[in-house]
């Protein structure tokens, strides 16, 4: 290969291989919570062992600990372990209400408090078959897809272990994986771009503390 030829080639790599890098990045850094915010409850979030570690307060509704940067279309990973006793999710695209909030849906209506976080959830609980689906949470409070008869979507999440979830978000079009396997899988328009949260879930009165850990929180933008 001639060397100009040769130079091109070497200058294209190197482009690539740097676009790359900035593409795909870290949202959690292993050893702090710099870019996070806890918004709508009061369970407690600390970094251990190279993992976010979110535990319940008793008598605290769900609490969040939310991207500080609003994300649109992405590719999100992460390893999350969640105590079977407990469930939790993550949020994408979603908001914190500045002011009290109504919403409507088939006839029935849904007011939600300053301060509470709203919008798409990525499911993760010891509960079939819900781990990977997208609950609408604190808005319609429904299932935005059924994976009840996906191959394999019922039993991916595996309680008390590392789970590996894949979330895809294009377009009015939102995806899920599992360890591997497709779980949710279809179109919704109302949120185009908006924060992605780590939940800690409220529980009774009279149980917990429980604890749900997370680590290799990536983000690549698309």
């Amino acid at each position: 290969m001639p060397r100009s030829l040769l130079f091109i080639a070497v200058v294209l790599s190197t482009l690539t291989l740097l676009a790359g890098d900035q593409s795909s990045r870290a949202l959690f850094d292993g050893r702090s919570l710099d870019g996070w915010t806890v918004r709508g409850g009061t369970a407690s979030y600390k970094v251990e062992n190279g993992e976010i570690v979110g535990t319940t307060t008793e008598g605290s509704p769900n609490t969040f600990l939310c991207t500080n940067k609003d994300y649109g279309d992405f590719e999100l990973e992460f390893d999350v372990k969640c105590d079977p006793k407990l469930n939790s999710g993550c949020q994408i695209r979603s908001h914190v209400a500045d002011k009290e909030m109504t919403f409507e849906y088939e006839g029935k209506t849904k007011t939600i408090k300053p301060g509470t976080v709203f919008g798409y959830q990525c499911e993760v609980a010891n509960a079939k078959p819900t781990s990977g689906n997208f609950w609408d949470e604190a808005r319609q409070a429904r299932w935005l897809d059924d994976i009840s008869g996906k191959p394999g979507a019922e039993d991916a999440y595996k309680p008390g272990e590392w789970n590996h979830y894949k979330i895809v978000a294009r377009g009015d079009h939102i995806q899920s994986w599992v360890n591997g396997v497709a779980c949710a899988d279809f179109h919704d328009s109302r949120d185009a771009s908006g924060l992605i949260g780590l939940q800690v879930h409220g529980i009774k009165k009279g149980t917990g503390p429980y604890e749900v850990r997370w680590k290799n929180v990536m983000v690549r933008e698309l």
